[in-house]
């Protein structure tokens, strides 16, 4: 069973200043989890974290992993901007980006960010620069199916993202004319996995591409970026990956490949972000509505516009009742929101605790694609954010939208009214 990082009795007084529903974060759990992910790879001199903004694009978040040494991907001009706003500077910015306009790779060469090249025309944009960066990654996507231990994880082939392995040897042939001198390589192979077993796979294939690359080319190659991908276990009974388990296999595949390349300065950096932040966030909501027709349903003021996943997935997100965790779970309701979509539901059939209305309701791992995906459709409004500090003190870390925050974009003579 898994349960809350904050208590009912906390709850409550965070909802006495800040109404549902809102995405709810753990400083405590999201420094400490930083710190495990640095000790898993201490053993390799250069490793870097680069946060996926995506995942959690909230200043505060941003700043706290910044304290952690981490740095950041951006993969949009926005997000640039962000990362630009906190203070991240240089190459603590990793620009991994796809079908990229060549206003975002300017604002990405003006930040001093590496750049991370996901096709090989994004070489004739490099020559638009003001002046071709002297550090350059490269995207490769090995095409057909990947594989671990016989399972098939993802395919490749039919993604959208990276370049060919004789891409990859015209990409680094074309670079080293322009004045590039240094080469990183980037891959990402698998989505939300558990398996200890991907991270070592996916460098050991990395790895060996390097080492043709260089022999090839002559290309100098100080950096593998192993990307995103590892997991967190959404449901009950799963297991959750062992960072340190996955350190040790990459570190093996590093020994035995690498070092015996000359290649044992490689520094490894990785892009994580539902790894970093899914299990330490929660969308607290209420339950305002019960209805009875073919099956049970209870109504929250939340809605797939506040958690994307399980309507576009089909995601299980563990829901706890607040104050009921150790009640029985003898009731069966399907969880929904108000949008007028059928698919606007957290939970099909799950056993719950009797739910009275007024109830607060947590959905668990939200700390992740959560707030981030939102939206407005049916004209709803974006929620708050709220930072559980580790001192047990809370705080608003963004507002929750108001209509005129809605209206904002449009010349209309809206009225101004209480939400």
């Amino acid at each position: 069973m898994k349960r809350p990082f904050v208590s009912a009795e906390k709850l409550r007084e965070i909802v006495a200043r800040f109404p549902t529903p809102f995405h709810l974060y753990d400083e405590q759990g999201i420094r400490e989890n930083a710190r495990r992910l640095h000790q898993a790879f201490a053993w390799n001199k250069g490793f870097k974290e680069y946060f996926a903004v995506k995942a959690t694009p909230n200043p505060t978040i941003l700043q706290i992993l910044k304290e952690e040494g981490c740095g950041v991907d951006c993969a949009t001009f926005t997000e640039l901007m962000l990362a630009d706003a906190i203070g991240f500077t240089g190459e603590d910015i990793m620009f991994s980006s796809n079908m990229t306009p060549l206003k975002d790779f300017e604002l990405a060469h003006e930040l001093g960010a590496i750049i991370n090249l996901d096709d090989l025309t994004d070489v004739n944009y490099l020559e638009k620069l003001p002046s071709i960066p002297k550090k350059i990654s490269m995207r490769y996507n090995p095409g057909g199916q990947f594989t671990i231990s016989t399972k098939i994880m993802d395919s490749p082939g039919d993604a959208k993202y990276g370049m060919t392995r004789p891409q990859l040897t015209e990409a680094v042939q074309r670079l080293l004319k322009l004045g590039v001198k240094e080469f990183g390589l980037h891959a990402f192979l698998a989505s939300n996995t558990t398996t200890n077993e991907y991270y070592p796979t996916l460098s050991k294939l990395l790895f060996e591409v390097i080492r043709e690359l260089q022999e090839e080319t002559g290309a100098n190659f100080t950096f593998v970026n192993l990307s995103g991908g590892i997991g967190v276990p959404y449901h009950p009974s799963q297991e959750p990956a062992d960072i340190m388990a996955i350190g040790a296999g990459v570190k093996d595949a590093f020994e035995d490949i690498l070092v015996p390349a000359g290649l044992s300065d490689l520094a490894i950096v990785t892009e994580l972000g539902r790894f970093m932040l899914a299990p330490y966030g929660h969308l607290v909501a209420t339950a305002i509505r019960h209805k009875d027709i073919y099956k049970n349903y209870i109504g929250l003021d939340a809605s797939a516009a506040n958690l994307m996943r399980p309507a576009m997935y089909g995601s299980y997100h563990h829901i706890t009742v607040a104050d009921k965790e150790d009640h029985p779970h003898d009731y069966i309701y399907d969880v929904v929101g108000g949008l007028c979509e059928n698919n606007d539901k957290f939970a099909i059939d799950r056993e719950l605790p009797k739910i009275e209305m007024g109830d607060l309701v947590i959905i668990h791992d939200t700390g992740a694609h959560g707030f981030s995906m939102g939206y407005n459709y049916n004209g709803k409004l974006r929620s708050a954010e709220i930072l559980l500090r580790s001192d047990g003190s809370f705080e608003l870390i963004r507002r929750a939208e108001t209509p005129d925050d809605y209206f904002a974009t449009l010349n209309l003579p809206i009225k101004s009214r209480s939400s």
